[in-house]
């Protein structure tokens, strides 16, 4: 299980690998939101999203010989390429199992970080099944996207930082929204936070139609999705919480925020023309909760992941005509 010594472990590995992201602020912005907010831009993250640190620990972290051999991941893109660039800044094979209608760019960079992409699809076909037998022909690693004590132990040094940059603004409470798929961010962060900043309580961000983590919050099981596409915050679609993650934020999050497409997408453009960042959808849904469901949140403070920059160009040209 995902600790916080494994968090401290990982952040040793990935010191001078990852970046120590910035944590900004907006007048902006705490006028819309209506409190004090400050944003954990993750976007600015190598590969372009928090994943890279994931990866980064998840293949630091496999013994040697297993390392050599290559490693496997199946992912709709942000985790794909923090996998893909951590593989080749470790000079080992990686083999990237993607959807067929995930982004172009996405798809495109995890190839230039000199990863195999396999692409598949996820309505008809079991990436699942694709990524066993991969792995049993060619004795690659798996490194699953969110329910892996490795990688949640990387995702979780994003909430070490929170809690030491927090602490340099002098904020010792408030809620930390954090975009949520199958939870290895948010529970990893989660994690940190409780042992570093105990007045803070960190709040899953979500799509709406694809809420399932909100809903097992609200039920204390583990809800499934009805539908796997439909969203255009691809980035964080699962089609349930993780069974290592879950217990962890059912044990220590706050409820779930469920925001719109539009919402997203006027986040986006939000935060590129106050922060001068790049925001995908998926990236950008704790941002929205922030900004335009602050009537859910409960303290005078609040800590925005904005967890991925990967965004095709036509996407963000539409957000900004759009809300810009």
């Amino acid at each position: 299980m995902a600790s916080i010594e494994m968090i401290v472990a990982a952040r040793a590995r990935l010191r001078g690998h990852a970046r120590r992201t910035p944590l900004l602020s907006s007048p902006f912005l705490d006028e819309i939101a209506g409190r004090r907010l400050f944003v954990k831009a993750e976007c600015l993250q190598h590969s372009g999203s928090f994943k890279f640190r994931g990866g980064w620990s998840a293949v630091s972290g496999i013994d040697p010989e297993s390392r050599r051999k290559g490693v496997i991941a199946f992912s709709s893109g942000n985790h794909a390429q923090g996998v893909a660039l951590a593989a080749r800044m470790h000079g080992v094979p990686s083999v990237i199992i993607m959807p067929s209608d995930a982004p172009k760019l996405k798809i495109a960079n995890t190839r230039a970080f000199g990863a195999e992409v396999v692409l598949y699809d996820r309505a008809n076909e079991d990436r699942d099944e694709i990524g066993a037998k991969l792995s049993s022909e060619r004795g690659l690693t798996l490194i699953k996207p969110f329910d892996e004590p490795l990688v949640i132990a990387g995702q979780g040094t994003t909430g070490l930082e929170i809690a030491e940059q927090a602490e340099e603004e002098g904020v010792r409470n408030a809620e930390v929204l954090v975009p949520c798929g199958g939870g290895g961010l948010s529970s990893g962060i989660a994690l940190a936070l409780e042992a570093s900043a105990p007045g803070f309580r960190v709040r899953p961000c979500e799509p709406e139609n694809f809420d399932d983590t909100t809903r097992s919050l609200a039920s204390g099981k583990i809800e499934r999705n009805a539908a796997l596409t439909g969203s255009i915050c691809d980035a964080i679609i699962t089609p349930q919480p993780g069974n290592i993650t879950f217990p962890i934020l059912k044990r220590l999050a706050g409820q779930g925020i469920v925001v719109t497409d539009d919402e997203a997408l006027r986040a986006v453009a939000l935060a590129f023309t106050r922060l001068k960042i790049v925001v995908e959808p998926g990236g950008a849904v704790a941002l929205a909760a922030a900004l335009f469901h602050g009537d859910q949140l409960n303290s005078d403070t609040a800590v925005v992941v904005t967890s991925g920059g990967n965004i095709d160009a036509d996407v963000f040209t539409t957000a900004l005509e759009r809300f810009g």
